[in-house]
């Protein structure tokens, strides 16, 4: 007996209820109807539901029953039919979703989830220019797992010989981002921005074609007159480049210097690990001329900062100093160039051991068994290197930077 679609509202009787030809009525205990069809193949008794009453309505269930048994009597199981689809289905909407991953997302996401780890806001900004500028505008919004090594070198064969150096940052950030969407299932197979076995069967070796670039450097024994000229000059950006070059610091970590890290008393200036390249706390022995132009420094300075910007609360600009070189004529010049000048000096005109000019110049040691023995800092090694370094710097008669008044001997 077939189903009545008024009565079937009412139908309360718990059980299942035939409708005829392998429909039925299921009714459950808490009263909630489904339908559900029933039918033979080979053999096997199979059972497959067709959705609940009422957003399923009798003449929905009958259409949909008289479907599959078409199904059925071609010899087509429509339970595996139906699975089927709907495994075809979401498969589909997971290789759209997969279209959607263009390689900015993934760039952006690597970025936020790596940032963490990176020293400085300076290196994401250096990601996000280079990427922005040579990989964005070829495979920007390209799906990443449709990336090839065309791509690849469509991006880094414009500059890979004028500008090698950019050129393989890019690259190295490229393979980084891939292999984190291979990571994470968002492509699959090689890395088109791979080096070896790769990309270096097809470009030649960086190593080869990089004129390797140095920072223009002072010779030592010009340091003397230059330090003349260099106390003449007017400004506080002056001032930064004068304890740069007598405590061998970096750019960075002389400008952005704070007065809670100068001890007076104990003659020192430590940089926090924050500042540091190397992410290890620094300590330097201030010299007695780095004292005096300190105290001078300090007598005069309310900000926090050694050398306060025009900005208030920021310091000094990063090309600060070099726009003092240029005002000195002396372009041919960088102030990261007279670190090497100091290593120059130590290692052709004194005695002390390369272990003591590399901590001066805060360097990891590269032999890791003798960095592993290093505990120390080498102190007091390096209070009388840089103290002669500074005697070595100032010793033209004509430079008033700093009275060589021998305070620290005087205190001990």
């Amino acid at each position: 007996m077939k189903l009545d679609p008024h009565a079937i509202k009412n139908h309360t009787e718990e059980g299942v209820h035939g409708d005829g030809n392998g429909l039925y009525l299921q009714v459950a205990a808490n009263g909630t109807k489904s339908w559900i069809y029933r039918y033979q193949l080979d053999g096997r008794r199979r059972s497959m539901g067709l959705g609940g009453y009422p957003s399923i309505s009798l003449a929905t269930a009958r259409f949909e029953r008289n479907k599959y048994r078409l199904q059925v009597k071609a010899g087509i199981d429509p339970l595996i039919t139906k699975q089927t689809n709907k495994a075809n289905q979401k498969a589909e909407e997971e290789k759209q979703r997969l279209l959607d991953i263009t390689f900015d997302r993934c760039a952006e996401d690597y970025i936020a989830a790596k940032s963490p780890e990176w020293k400085n806001k300076k290196h994401i900004q250096q990601w996000e220019n280079t990427l922005k500028t040579y990989a964005s505008p070829v495979i920007g919004t390209l799906s990443v797992q449709h990336i090839e090594l065309s791509h690849v070198l469509e991006i880094l064969n414009p500059i890979w010989l004028t500008k090698t150096e950019t050129a393989t940052r890019v690259r190295n950030r490229m393979e980084l981002i891939i292999d984190y969407s291979t990571a994470l299932k968002y492509r699959s197979g090689e890395n088109p921005a791979r080096w070896r076995g790769n990309l270096d069967a097809v470009l030649p070796r960086p190593s080869k074609i990089m004129e390797r670039k140095h920072h223009a450097a002072l010779p030592y024994d010009e340091i003397g007159p230059f330090m003349v000229e260099l106390s003449k000059a007017e400004g506080l950006a002056a001032k930064a480049l004068i304890l740069t070059i007598l405590t061998a610091t970096r750019t960075s970590e002389t400008l952005n210097a704070e007065w809670t890290e100068i001890n007076f008393d104990k003659f020192e200036w430590i940089i926090p690990k924050a500042r540091m390249k190397s992410g290890k706390q620094h300590r330097i022995p201030l010299s007695d001329p780095s004292i005096d132009l300190l105290t001078k420094l300090k007598s005069r300075n309310k900000s926090k900062f050694l050398f306060p910007g025009a900005k208030r609360g920021k310091p000094l600009s990063n090309l600060a100093m070099l726009m003092t070189l240029r005002r000195m004529e002396r372009g041919d010049l960088t102030v990261h160039g007279f670190r090497s000048t100091f290593r120059d000096w130590i290692a052709e005109k004194t005695n002390y051991p390369q272990r003591v000019a590399e901590t001066a110049l805060a360097h990891q040691l590269k032999d890791a068994s003798e960095a592993a023995y290093q505990r120390g800092d080498l102190l007091e090694k390096r209070t009388a290197l840089m103290q002669d370094w500074a005697g070595f710097c100032l010793q033209a008669e004509n430079t008033q930077i700093v009275s060589l008044d021998n305070r620290r001997r005087q205190k001990n």
